[in-house]
Order: structure tokens, then C-alpha cells, then sequence
């Protein structure tokens, strides 16, 4: 092989970049080979190629296949003052730039948060959740975040961009004045809102927050256990059935553990003088608000003494129902009413003794 084959070789001819790593950038290794004028550059769906000569951003390809010449490099051409058509390789950096989404990004808080609760006073918070983000301007990406390193992963950026996160995330739960306790039903409404004020700050950067999920947002542990015995209170109704329900639950769990010893037993036996305080009230109750006895059912008066009519023949009581005599067989007298009153009469009157009118 002889020299022009050998230098003639150095030359690189193909560039492109397989992307099979969390890369954001990759330096394509030029170090001192020069590229040949009409090399092929390949750059593939969610990536961009950066050329740059001595350390100043110069042209940007995005996917598509170019064959590298000085129509279709004019910011490189001009820097380099190629005034004609130059065939001669040339030297430049070259850097591929992954704009694919980057998913499952994890944030969290690394301290709680001090907030304000209507109803809980200063409290402490503590979140974690999600997002994604991609490359979006590629050439800015460089200039304010990557700089010149050989390679650039989503790992050396995490940190930073979590502490936007938190940060961001932090002033929008306290402008929201959310109560801690419905906070979980705002977790979608939070997420979008926390997306939307974070854009623009990423944007600076030239990425872009493609994705922002909220997946709990917690108490310290102490807090969440006096939650827990409100609920306990609320469900018991009121601090007096409480009480007892407490006294019971450790009755019962001082019946359940014989074994208990010393501990045991003083814990039984508070539990069995709290169980007979409790049934001790619950007597003097009962008996200064006795239940009222049900009252005795009525005697039925006795039935009223019927009233007879004497017989007109032997003088025996007759009932209202006995058209007879039942001693003598007389026939009950027909009753007889005054023609001009309406006055009963009785038998042998001749005048009417309420009007006066003749029989």
C-alpha cells in the first residue's frame, strides 16, 4: 500500500450513529482523521448532527442522508473560508444529539416541604412522581447545557432538572391553597398546571417537559397517625363511645394474653376498673332516667242498669227488647206521642203533659 492509499484511508467517509444507549449526545471520534469532502452523513429519526469547528457551533443536520459538500455546509464553509469549491478533507467535531422522548424519569423530594393547611396548621409534605423530556433545540441544548464533553446521558442532567421539579412544584401547591386532605383529587389538575409552568424554564434550556405525573404526595408519619385516630373518633360517633371502645379493645386483649405478666395484668385490670366505671355510669343513667312503665290496661266500666217498663197487668219489669210479658203474656202497651209536640205519653194520659194537648 503506498502513502497516498494509507493517508487516503484515514479519511472518513461515513458518518452516523446508532443509538443503543441513554445517551443525550455522542461525539462522533473524529479526534485527528479528517473528513473527506463528500463523505455520506446519515442521521437517523429522533436525532440531530452538529457540526461545529474550533469549539463554535457551525452547521445542524437533521434525519435525513447528506452527502457533504460545501453547498450543503454553509455556515462551516464560510468559517473555514472556502471561497470555491474545495475537495480537500476538512477537519470539524462532529456531535449526534438524541431528541427521542427520555420516559420514566424519576423526581422526589429530598426534604419536605413546610405548607400552610387550613385545618392542620404548618405541615410537612413529601412527593414523588414521574417525567419525560426530550431535546428540542439542539444547537441551544449545547451551548447552555453540554458544552464539549465526549458524552452527555440523561443521568447528569436528573438532578438538576428534579431540583426545577421540586421547586416549581412547591410554589404551585401553595399559590393553590389546596387542603391536604383533598389534594389526592387534584393530582391530574396539579400535573398538567406544574407541565405548564415548568415549560418555559425547560425551554431556556432547549428541552422540553413532554410529560409531568404526580404519583403521591404524603404526611410524616405522625401526622398521618393522628388522622388515623380522627377517622377512628368519627366513625365511633363521639369521644364518650370511644371511650369505650377503647376500654373494650383492651379488655379483650388483656383476656387474650395470660401471659402477659406483670404488664399484663395491670393492663387488665385498668381496662376491668375503665369496663366497670363505663357499666357503672351507664346504671346511674338508667336508673335517674327510668324507663316509663306501661300503663295498665282500662277495667271496662260496668255495663249500665237497662231500663224496664212496668207490665201493665202484673206489674213486672219489662226490658226494651220484650214485646211481651214474660209472667203474664200482656202485650207491651204501644207508645204514644203528643200530635202537637212530638211529647212521649205514657199509657192512660189524657193531656199531654208537656203541651197540653189533648190525647
Amino acid at each position: 500500500m503506498g502513502l497516498f492509499d494509507f493517508i487516503k484511508g484515514q479519511f472518513i467517509e461515513v458518518i452516523e450513529w446508532t443509538d443503543n444507549t441513554n445517551e443525550i449526545v455522542h461525539q462522533f471520534p473524529v479526534y485527528d482523521k479528517a473528513i473527506k469532502m463528500g463523505a455520506q452523513l446519515t442521521v437517523r429519526e429522533s436525532q440531530a448532527a452538529i457540526f461545529l469547528n474550533e469549539g463554535q457551533i457551525a452547521d445542524v443536520f437533521g434525519p435525513g442522508r447528506y452527502i457533504l459538500s460545501t453547498e450543503n455546509m454553509p455556515v462551516l464553509t464560510a468559517l473555514k473560508s472556502w471561497k470555491y469549491a474545495f475537495n480537500s478533507p476538512f477537519k470539524a467535531d462532529v456531535y449526534f444529539v438524541n431528541t427521542r422522548n427520555f420516559t420514566d424519569q424519576k423526581w422526589g423530594t429530598t426534604n419536605p416541604i413546610i405548607m400552610r393547611d387550613p385545618e392542620f396548621g404548618a405541615i410537612r409534605l413529601r412527593g414523588f412522581g414521574s417525567y419525560a423530556f426530550r431535546v428540542q433545540d439542539p444547537a441551544l441544548f449545547l451551548k447552555e447545557i453540554f458544552g464539549t464533553q465526549s458524552s452527555f446521558t440523561a443521568d447528569q442532567i436528573g438532578g438538576y432538572l428534579k431540583s426545577l421539579i421540586v421547586s416549581g412544584l412547591s410554589d404551585l401547591i401553595g399559590e393553590a391553597r389546596i387542603p391536604i386532605m383533598d389534594l389526592a383529587l387534584h393530582y391530574d389538575e396539579l400535573s398538567s398546571s406544574a407541565q405548564a409552568k415548568l415549560e418555559p424554564v425547560f425551554n431556556g434550556m432547549g428541552l422540553s417537559l413532554s410529560g409531568f405525573f404526580i404519583e403521591n404526595i404524603s404526611l410524616p408519619e405522625e401526622v398521618e397517625k393522628m388522622i388515623d385516630r380522627k377517622s377512628s373518633m368519627n366513625i365511633a360517633g363521639n369521644l364518650d363511645q370511644y371511650m369505650k371502645f377503647q376500654a373494650a379493645e383492651a379488655l379483650r386483649d388483656a383476656a387474650n394474653n395470660p401471659e402477659g405478666g406483670a404488664a399484663g395484668t395491670g393492663a387488665g385490670l385498668g381496662a376491668g376498673m375503665a369496663m366497670g366505671q363505663i357499666f357503672g355510669q351507664a346504671m346511674n343513667q338508667a336508673a335517674a332516667n327510668p324507663a316509663p312503665t306501661p300503663a295498665a290496661p282500662a277495667t271496662p266500666a260496668p255495663a249500665a242498669a237497662e231500663s224496664t217498663q212496668p207490665c201493665s197487668s202484673c206489674g213486672h219489669g219489662l226490658k226494651p227488647n220484650e214485646k211481651f210479658c214474660p209472667e203474664c203474656g200482656t202485650p207491651r202497651p204501644e207508645k204514644k206521642f203528643c200530635s202537637e209536640c212530638g211529647g212521649t205519653l205514657e199509657p192512660g194520659m189524657k193531656f199531654c203533659p208537656s203541651c197540653g194537648n189533648k190525647a
